[in-house]
């Protein structure tokens, strides 16, 4: 194991698997079939910690600052080998840093200890029908009319949204731009606020993913998280925890799907020999493990350097594009490894197959990643 972990990160990395192992692997294959998983899930991962790391100790959390705590444990959460719940588990993650950081201390204490137990659960709603990673350009609008805002809008592929009972929500104040976003804490029962479908989606099935309306929905003032048309700094300054997070989703979903690989490779004969017993067989299992290797150890050095106090905003869309592509390869590969095997919805080969799409267009484009590159190389 890297050095960059000492025998706390294995304790808690201890603990975040025998919870897979107990109250996960179970039942992740029925989640999966059934688009979701129990919601008491989330208070056995509070109760077991895994939701308060990185939090302040004062709302319930394991303290601020240690990056290589919350790597160890989301590791050992991909061994679920669904994206899906991981992704749901961990909406908290895209959600409260803006309450913990900016929220009135009345609406931060009401709300993060909560989600942090797990007795309630919170999403991100930045997306739109029309927006995608254009952030700069959402539509939703929030009228100031006294001690309240009124909002209209709607937001699309909400991680969580089916049944969040917070949503940190990116809401239109100002002019255009990106000087005229905001961002409110919008609860469920809110009068005016809906939940549209369920989302049907190629990976992440474990994952509920809706759509919200917002239709003269009266939000308090004291909802207003941070200063007013001051939304896209505190959204911006959560994407690199984001996409850091997305690089360990990525090169663990490689890892899950190399070890399958290589143990069906072991193991099927074909021609007398195993599979490994092949030159081209090997080769392939090579080139996994060394893209992981490499993906994981750049990955780590960029956690280093926040945990330090910089905000590598270049080196993490590097890694996460690095990771990414090293994930669809590795997956692709699986599934060719395993042949018809792999084809199968009980291989977890396809399943991570699948989920390894989401990953190049969750938190900024592969696209959107080499433009925020090209303009800090000057290029």
């Amino acid at each position: 194991m890297s050095s960059y972990f000492n025998e706390t990160h294995q304790q808690a990395r201890l603990t975040a698997r025998r919870f897979i192992d107990t109250e996960v692997l179970p039942g992740i294959q029925d989640w999966e079939e059934a688009g979701e998983f129990p919601r008491e899930l989330y208070r056995k991962a509070g109760a077991a910690g895994l939701l308060g790391i990185g939090y302040p100790e004062a709302l319930g959390g394991s303290g601020e600052g240690d990056l290589f705590l919350k790597i160890a444990v989301s590791e050992e959460l991909m061994r679920s080998t669904s994206g899906g719940l991981v992704a749901s588990l961990g909406a908290l993650d895209i959600a409260l840093p803006p309450v913990v950081k900016w929220a009135r201390p009345a609406v931060r204490d009401a709300v993060v200890p909560a989600v942090l137990r797990g007795d309630a659960i919170a999403a991100l709603a930045i997306t739109e029908p029309g927006g995608g990673s254009d952030v700069a350009s959402l539509r939703t609008r929030a009228v100031r009319e006294g001690d309240h805002y009124r909002v209209n809008g709607s937001k699309t592929f909400i991680t969580s949204g089916a049944r969040a009972d917070h949503v940190t929500v990116a809401v239109r104040t100002g002019g255009d731009g990106h000087g005229g976003i905001s961002l409110l804490l919008i609860d469920r029962d809110t009068p005016g606020f809906s939940t549209g479908r369920k989302l049907r989606k190629m990976g992440w099935w474990a994952s509920d993913t809706a759509e919200l309306f917002f239709q003269d929905c009266r939000v308090p003032a004291e909802r207003l998280i941070g200063a007013e048309n001051a939304g896209f700094i505190a959204i911006m300054d959560n994407f690199l925890s984001e996409r850091l997070s997305l690089c360990v989703m990525a090169y663990m979903t490689a890892q899950l799907a190399y070890e399958a690989a290589l143990d069906h490779s072991r193991q099927r004969q074909a021609f007398g020999r195993s599979l490994t017993g092949f030159q081209v067989t090997r080769h392939k299992l090579v080139d996994m493990a060394s893209g992981i290797d490499v993906a994981r150890e750049y990955t780590y050095r960029c956690a280093a350097l926040m945990q330090a106090g910089h905000r590598p905003v270049t080196q993490v869309a590097m890694a996460k594009n690095f990771a990414v592509e090293v994930c669809e390869r590795v997956t692709r590969e699986a599934v060719q490894l395993l042949g018809g095997m792999g084809y199968m919805r009980e291989s977890v080969v396809e399943r991570l197959y699948r989920d390894a799409k989401i990953l190049s267009i969750g938190g900024g484009t592969t696209e959107i990643m080499k433009e925020l590159i090209a303009k800090q190389l000057r290029l």
